[in-house]
């Protein structure tokens, strides 16, 4: 089969002709029909992410057809489709597992980062952590779902009940957990790069009710912010136009160092806080609201051979809404 192949990090992908993989028991071999490209893949193939999979197929935002199953495996049929995110496999016996909180495991598991993942044009995948997906949607409109979606949908759950919410980082997630937002009714405050303005009315159309780049401050204190955006001198400035009680969460996998804050910007009982990959949980509440909120993804699809191009665009931060590729 064609997979682009990260032999080593800081190097760019290589389209190679690799053997079909095989599923174990419990696994599930899959045609992919489209695959997500998203930030975190971007963070692997820089290095900015420690010891990845030698010779490693990224891509973590799959959406294939079931070809082969394992002896194990009972939940999928033949020929449906299905979804792949993130979380690959977990140990299942640690306190995190046993508590609801497989995405916390020590032992787990990442598609597309100590697995194989979806830039390739099969893809196996272990069935227990397979989603199942609606079928309202198109193949490349799903695959942005499988990860921006569902760390967007933790991150909104991880900022409570606020009303006033503070989007930064204008992307694939933000886009789309920002219709998310306003079919809950909530205010969203979208915070781009200083002049982007094509990503300001971009926000705007999705329903934001103001849009800005991130030096400005909004139209009211925010309840909440999720910072989707990797840049660690957001933390104070977040923090800055917070409400007190406010929750700020940092959604991403990697960020860059915060810097030093005074303590009066945190007093108030604001909270500072992380999420961390995503559980089989997140996916079944979040796939049931996106039917609920007709969340629509916005997409640029690229050929598998152009995953590099992609990679650059998300870099550059000039793709609208998500890049997608189809093998």
């Amino acid at each position: 089969m064609r997979a682009m192949v990260l032999a080593a990090a800081g190097q760019q992908l290589r389209l190679t002709l690799v053997p079909v993989p095989h599923c174990g028991p419990t696994e599930v071999l899959l045609q992919v029909r489209a695959c997500g490209v998203c930030r975190t893949d971007l963070h692997i193939v820089d290095g900015e992410l420690a010891a990845p999979k030698v010779a490693l197929i990224p891509g973590h935002e799959i959406v294939g057809t079931v070809l082969e199953r394992g002896r194990q495996v009972e939940r999928f049929a033949v020929g449906q489709r299905v979804g792949v995110p993130w979380l690959g496999l977990t140990c299942g016996q640690c306190p995190y597992c046993l508590g609801g909180r497989e995405n916390l495991c020590d032992d787990a598991r990442f598609t597309g980062y100590t697995r194989d993942g979806g830039y390739a044009q099969y893809a196996v995948a272990d069935a227990r952590y397979c989603l199942s997906l609606p079928p309202s949607y198109a193949d490349a409109e799903l695959a942005p779902l499988l990860c921006a979606g569902l760390i967007g949908y933790r991150a909104l759950l991880a900022a409570g009940e606020a009303q006033s919410i503070g989007v930064y980082g204008f992307g694939a997630a933000a886009h789309i957990i920002t219709q998310v937002a306003r079919h809950q009714g909530r205010r969203v405050y979208a915070f781009t790069r200083p002049g982007d303005l094509a990503r300001q009315r971009f926000a705007i159309e999705l329903g934001a009710a103001w849009a800005g780049d991130s030096t400005q401050a909004p139209p009211e204190p925010l309840e909440g912010a999720i910072l989707f955006a990797p840049d660690g001198a957001l933390v104070p400035l977040a923090l800055r136009h917070s409400a007190k009680g406010a929750t700020v969460v940092c959604a991403g996998i990697h960020m860059s160092d915060v810097p030093s804050f005074p303590y009066s910007i945190l007093w108030g009982e604001r909270v500072l806080r992380s999420v961390a990959n995503l559980t089989r949980a997140d996916g079944e509440g979040f796939f049931a609201l996106a039917q609920q909120a007709r969340i629509r993804t916005t997409v640029e699809p690229f050929p598998l051979e152009a995953a590099n191009d992609a990679l650059q665009r998300v870099r550059a931060g000039t793709i609208r809404g998500a890049a997608v590729l189809i093998p």
